[in-house]
């Protein structure tokens, strides 16, 4: 039997949306250096940080609702007007104060709407047959990014200044809305059942877990996220690029040449050793003396993250009901805001009161407790289900 295709046309359009959306946020792994030179600590770089996540955790809800009732793509333009606006709004950032936050409130509602919006319509497009190495492979619209968005930001930096990494992103930005015109919602998936409220999807029995170990999963990478490139330049060695690059083209190869192993072999037979490798990684940059040792810690990070969230991903939406598919991927998408809300001031604490090695050792350990926990709870959910006819295949 010939395979679903993969490479359709909203599948291919939708990536490069998603792709452009990517290159003008990965931009801001540089943001700390900018804030440091305007005179803010670790701690205050972690606030910054976390608040794109306050507007992104309340609008989550009605983006989620929005998305069932609507469908994707008037949440898909939104999102694109509220991004430019906040880009735009960057150059204006003179120091360290309200408008700081302000800019970055309204970046983190951008973000979560066509982020959320993006990912859902691309999870539309992909045949349940082949759903996680589907959704590997449209996340690499999402790693690219990682990789050149810290080299392209070492290479502008190098030659001019924040002003030209603004401008940067902002170009990218807008050619994120101009892909997005294109893209129509997909024909309603519906189960039958009565759609139910977000907050259903918060609380159903069999999906608790999978926000469990994302919420770990996305709090501990937030360490490098936020840090890095403080981190780097503390230490005299290695870059932001370098790590980035490393990670994310570790986490491409293996989605392109291995996106399949999920869906043959069980997905959680390839999650748990990703999420141990992860761990592992944080191990690394603790020990780190030098750039070799961010290179190796960037390959196992993104080792593990080229398969965890795919997986986790595909997992909420075989468990998620099709017609609340939006509202679950929304509660999903949520709890990486909800983890840099959280990670950021803490990690950023351990930094000022103790070390950044501590701070790496202590993101690891959180994902430790985290696998365990997971692995233990979500089994009962595992033994009780019966396979439901439309998730069998993947």
């Amino acid at each position: 039997m010939t395979p679903e295709p993969l490479f359709t046309r909203p599948f291919a359009l939708a990536w490069v949306a998603s792709l452009f959306m990517g290159l003008s946020y990965m931009l801001f792994l540089h943001y700390p250096e900018f804030l440091s030179d305007l005179g803010a600590d670790e701690v205050t770089i972690g606030a910054i940080f976390a608040a794109t996540a306050v507007t992104a955790i309340a609008v989550r809800p009605f983006v989620g609702r929005a998305m069932d009732v609507r469908g994707r793509r008037v949440l898909i333009l939104l999102g694109n007007v509220i991004n430019v606006a906040a880009v735009a709004l960057y150059l204006t950032v003179q120091q360290v104060d309200a408008w700081t936050y302000a800019v970055r409130l309204l970046h983190g509602m951008g973000g979560a709407v066509l982020f959320t919006a993006l990912f859902t319509y691309g999870a539309d497009v992909i045949p349940a047959s082949r759903r996680v190495q589907g959704l590997a492979l449209f996340g690499v619209s999402g790693l690219l990014p990682i990789a050149l968005g810290g080299l392209l930001g070492d290479f502008i930096l190098a030659r001019s200044d924040f002003d030209a990494l603004f401008l940067t992103a902002l170009g990218f930005a807008v050619a994120a809305a101009a892909a997005s015109l294109v893209l129509h919602d997909q024909p309603a998936e519906t189960d039958g059942q009565e759609r139910r409220s977000y907050f259903a999807s918060v609380v159903q029995r069999d999906l608790v877990p999978l926000w469990v170990i994302t919420l770990v999963f996305s709090a501990a990478v937030q360490a490098y996220f936020v840090f890095m490139k403080t981190f780097t330049i503390e230490e005299g060695f290695g870059s932001v690029g370098l790590f980035f690059a490393c990670y994310s083209g570790t986490a491409i190869g293996l989605r392109v040449f291995a996106g399949w192993l999920p869906d043959r072999a069980g997905q959680k037979r390839v999650l748990f050793p990703a999420l141990a490798v992860l761990t592992a990684g944080f191990a690394v940059l603790a020990g780190a003396q030098s750039a070799v040792g961010i290179a190796v810690a960037g390959v196992m990070c993104g080792a593990g993250h080229g398969y965890a969230f795919p997986i986790t991903f595909g997992m909420v939406v075989s468990r998620a009901r099709p017609a609340e598919r939006g509202s679950a991927l929304s509660v999903y998408t949520a709890l990486f805001d909800v983890a840099l809300l959280v990670s950021g001031p803490v990690f950023g604490a351990v930094i000022t009161f103790a070390s950044y090695r501590v701070m790496w050792l202590t993101a690891g350990a959180v994902m430790a407790v985290g696998v365990v926990w997971f692995g233990l709870w979500d089994r009962r959910f595992e033994a009780a289900r019966p396979v439901p006819v439309r998730a069998a295949a993947s």
